[in-house]
């Protein structure tokens, strides 16, 4: 072989040419995906790998081959995304999150559940949009809960759905919309609220004992399952994390859980969900139309959430900012922390986080509640 040839060959092994004009725009989103991140600080934790993951299938799309694809023994993030297909990653991040989770606020106020549930409108109001926009029932399913700014539960629910093709639009949409929260959150709040609800200041929350706190995940976890069983991988885990935390006996377990073990997860299910997107799955009209009936969904879930808060500061005389009903979406602690921020544009001693904590937490399980349901009408367990 002369050196031409050898250099020849070279040449052709780059990615120049193999790729289409779809992966150069592709890339193009990585990058300005790896900004907003890095520069910006969009959810950070979640939009690098996932952008990351973005980028390297869009120059190698081999990476997301299964075994015998191509004839080779199958690609890196392939290994990843079966992790995601088994409802494992998703899963243990609900465990993760469960041992991060302070949910003293929701026992403490639990009407807080009913804004947390409000919150889930959005899921229900974009599931029938979906419908009218072709999909069947099973796809406008795993669309609709894209609403819940809630990005594992998403991916659990597409793939017990076996909507795997529409999966790469659907996480990405609903991580990105957990990133733009505090952009997308605001303007809808203030529309609906006037400057004096805005400043109304909540009561303190009563001290919630050891007992209730260790009985809380107990409880939830034996009615939730026995209500709606294929919530238990996510409910399950999401109890279980929050028991190792309020028991007090397993530190260890505590801290790796919401620790060493959730960043592991972030980084496979990040770099594997970005991996999905590639160019020929990625650019068509499904995935325009998804994206919209995400921002739908997320906006319909905040207005319905304030409206209902609205509804009961009438209801208490005054006693209930209703910006907190935001926050039941299932960006945690992101969606608290807009109502906060929100509540001290209109009175800078007004301190709401710790009341929007309630409905934020309550989000979570209301959205794991709601892809249950999905999975019930559908027959999936």
């Amino acid at each position: 072989m002369n050196l031409t040839e050898t250099l020849s060959n070279l040449v052709q092994q780059t990615a120049f040419f193999n790729l289409t004009w779809g992966n150069y725009i592709m890339i193009v989103v990585a990058f300005v995906f790896l900004y907003l991140a890095i520069r910006k600080g969009f959810e950070p934790l979640l939009l690098v790998p996932i952008s990351f993951g973005m980028l390297l299938v869009n120059i190698y799309p081999d990476i997301m081959n299964m075994p015998g694809e191509g004839g080779g023994e199958g690609g890196l993030l392939a290994y990843f995304y079966k992790l995601d297909e088994w409802a494992i990653l998703p899963s243990l991040i609900f465990m993760g999150v469960g041992a991060q989770t302070d949910f003293a606020p929701l026992i403490a106020n639990p009407i807080s559940f009913l804004l947390g549930a409000a919150a889930q409108f959005g899921i229900y109001a974009a599931y029938f949009v979906a419908i009218l926009l072709g999909f069947n029932g099973k796809q406008a399913a795993a669309i609709s809960i894209i609403g819940g700014a809630d990005g594992p539960t998403s991916i659990f629910l597409a793939n017990k759905l076996q909507q795997t093709e529409i999966l790469g639009p659907i996480a990405v949409a609903a991580y990105s919309y957990m990133a733009l929260v505090p952009i997308i959150q605001p303007p809808i709040m203030k529309a609906l609220t006037t400057e004096e609800e805005r400043k109304i200041k909540m009561g303190s929350l009563r001290q919630v004992s050891k007992l209730e706190r260790i009985l809380f995940p107990i409880v939830v976890t034996t009615v939730v399952c026995l209500l709606l069983p294929s919530t238990a991988p996510l409910v399950g885990m999401l109890m279980l994390g929050n028991l190792f935390k309020e028991s007090g006996v397993v530190r260890q377990l505590t801290e790796t859980a919401s620790n060493a073990l959730m960043f592991i997860v972030v980084i496979l299910l990040g770099t594997s969900v970005g991996a999905t997107t590639s160019a020929e799955r990625f650019l068509n009209m499904a995935t325009i139309k998804i994206v919209i009936l995400g921002l739908v969904a997320f906006a319909f879930g905040t207005a319905s959430g304030v409206l209902l808060g609205k509804l009961m500061c009438k209801l208490t005389h005054g006693k209930i900012n209703p910006l907190i009903g935001s926050a039941g979406v299932s960006a945690v602690p992101m969606a608290a922390r807009v109502s906060q921020r929100v509540g001290a544009e209109a009175d800078p001693t007004n301190f709401l986080l710790m009341h929007a904590m309630g409905p934020n937490v309550a989000g979570v399980i209301g959205t794991a509640v709601a892809a249950g349901t999905f999975m019930a009408v559908f027959g999936v367990r």
